[in-house]
């Protein structure tokens, strides 16, 4: 089910040597994997017919640190399960490392089900099934260094990838593009993104990864590619290649410390309902494992969620749900600006499985329900309660 192309042997060793760059620590930015980031980033250069990508740094990448240390933001480091947590078998041979720094990232897609079971186990069972695949190309072990699944879970790959991440210093040699298995850092992503788009909390989770590894290791932004650039291959398909403009300039403006964007789920902390409110899974297009829904009613009785917005200024609020025929046409959202609130109708039978604008607003800083979903409406349809997100723009 992979696209990947193994070489003659499982590691291609390539010991180009690239110096650490040091990096400066701040500042800690949270949720990262705002939309809408304005820092532009280039894409790889264009290469003659039949010549691979050039393997020099982009021009327009900065000489030394990314932007993110010049500025002195430090990226908070994701949540990462290990071999161990994930439940790996033991490597089927010696895996190699090597002490120089990878410099660039290369995003890929395992070719796999779209599957709609966003849950941690699905997570933890796709890294266990790779692991399987890989082992059946005779290669020692997992090829990539590491995995996002559909439901935003992130795992190590290759044994050994999470303590040198961790340390930001040399990594193992992979086994996932030959030629640049000793110098990239390769990211499976769950699914196959020929035709449809990764979910939103994958790459939320993508955008999060991809900006820590460029901070750990010194990476510009500018120096994540796809798969296909450096291997004769469809992978990480069409859709998710040509996202990689955005995966750029949404990490750079993390690195940079521009960007804030938080998202709360029904299952976040910062989310409340009462018993009315009950929970599904029935519809592929949730965000997450599951939804709140809740029939309507003349009463209060609000599913909210709450935020802590950083600074006074004008941010854009959405809502995700799924879409279905049945579910209600007018349902309330009701924004909370600080100084005041204002209610969106939103037609939740059609148009989920995506982030609906609810609007741009002028915030005030502070912590409150910025946005809660209301009964009160007309019919019997369900109203539906399952994640928004925040932008700072």
């Amino acid at each position: 089910m992979h696209e990947h192309v193994p070489s003659s042997t499982d590691h291609d060793h390539d010991h180009t040597s690239f110096g650490r760059r040091d990096l400066l620590r701040g500042a800690v930015v949270l949720g990262i994997g705002a939309a809408g980031a304005t820092i532009a980033a280039a894409s790889p250069a264009a290469a003659a017919p039949g010549e691979p990508p050039s393997l020099a740094p982009d021009p327009d990448a900065p000489a030394d640190a990314p932007p993110g240390a010049l500025a002195g933001v430090e990226i908070a480091a994701p949540t990462i399960a290990s071999c161990a947590t994930w439940g790996a078998a033991a490597a089927r041979g010696t895996i190699d490392t090597v002490s120089t720094n990878p410099n660039k990232i290369l995003i890929h897609h395992t070719a796999s089900a779209n599957v709609t079971d966003y849950s941690r186990a699905a997570g933890y069972q796709i890294a266990r099934d790779i692991q399987q695949w890989h082992f059946a190309n005779g290669w020692v072990d997992t090829g990539q260094h590491l995995t996002v699944s559909r439901g935003g879970y992130v795992m190590e790959g290759r044994h050994g990838s999470l303590s040198r991440l961790q340390n930001g210093s040399g990594t193992v040699v992979g086994a996932h593009a030959p030629g640049q298995n000793s110098q990239a850092i390769g990211i499976e992503n769950q699914g196959t993104y020929t035709s449809a788009t990764p979910p939103a909390q994958l790459w939320s989770r993508l955008v999060e990864l991809c900006a820590y590894i460029c901070d750990q290791y010194g990476i510009a932004p500018t120096q994540i590619y796809g798969h296909r650039d450096y291997t004769a291959t469809a992978c990480p398909g069409d859709v998710l290649y040509a996202m990689l403009p955005q995966l750029r300039s949404e990490v750079a403006a993390a690195l940079a410390g521009t960007s804030w964007s938080v998202v709360v789920d029904n299952t976040s902390a910062g989310f409340s309902a009462g018993s009315s409110w009950l929970t599904s899974s029935f519809s592929g297009e949730r965000y997450g494992a599951d939804y709140r829904y809740a029939t309507p009613a003349e009463v209060s009785d609000l599913a909210t969620y709450s935020a802590t917005i950083p600074s006074s200024g004008s941010y854009r609020v959405e809502a995700w749900f799924p879409g279905i025929a049945g579910y209600n046409t007018s349902t309330p959202f009701i924004v909370h600006t600080g100084t005041g609130s204002s209610t969106v109708r939103v037609d939740q039978s059609t148009g989920g499985g995506t982030w609906l604008s609810l609007g741009t607003y002028a915030m005030t800083a502070g912590t409150r329900t910025v946005v809660a979903v209301s009964r009160w409406t007309q019919g019997t349809a369900y109203v539906v309660a399952d994640a928004i997100r925040i932008t700072r723009l």
